[in-house]
């Protein structure tokens, strides 16, 4: 690694010499990012931690499912501006520029979905993902419902659901760890 500057405020540098496994792994980061995201080299303390919180990664953002993976960025940038999550915002902001072509969206996703031109699906799917967040023992049949209606299936649900679960987690983590986003992020895809 040519970068050694810690990503988290906390002392727990990476196993060094890394596992073949996760060398491996780190390098196809590079390849197809350009870097080691910060959130990644922060796990590497303890690569059984970092094994399941990219095992739980790559299956919630990258499987297989009913939901885009622009959806699913869209979820974690919401979640993530409503948690004011720094590395999650800058991160995955980046991923929804991306993924959408579209930076102005991204923009609107971290200061207030709310200002975007969202279809139903959507919007739908974001004002979930904003309760679960914000009021999660008050969500009720009536509110999966509106979700079905929009289009998604149980199963979508199930996503959505895991996917704001899994941001919430991760942004509370980041935060209290004062994770730093990668620099690369900031001016990616605008």
């Amino acid at each position: 690694m040519t970068d050694q500057k810690m990503p988290t405020a906390l002392d727990l540098p990476m196993v060094d010499p890394l596992p073949p496994e996760t060398q491996k792994y780190f390098d196809i980061c590079v390849e197809k990012l350009g870097m080691v995201p910060n959130v990644l080299k922060a796990n590497a303390f303890d690569i059984e931690k970092l094994n399941a919180f990219t095992g739980m990664y790559n299956d919630l953002m990258l499987a297989p499912s009913g939901l885009s993976k622009l959806e699913r960025e869209m979820i974690a940038v919401v979640v993530s501006s409503i948690n004011r999550c720094f590395y999650c915002l800058v991160a995955h902001g980046a991923a929804v520029r991306q993924l959408s072509g579209d930076p102005k969206l991204g923009e609107m996703l971290v200061m207030n979905y709310r200002v975007a031109p969202l279809d139903l699906r959507q919007r739908t799917m974001l004002d979930f993902a904003a309760k679960m967040t914000t009021a999660s023992a008050e969500i009720e049949e009536a509110d999966r419902q509106i979700l079905r209606d929009a289009g998604f299936t149980d199963r979508d649900i199930w996503d959505i659901a895991n996917v704001t679960g899994f941001f919430n987690m991760s942004n509370r983590v980041a935060s209290a760890t004062a994770m730093e986003p990668n620099d690369e992020y900031h001016a990616q895809f605008r």
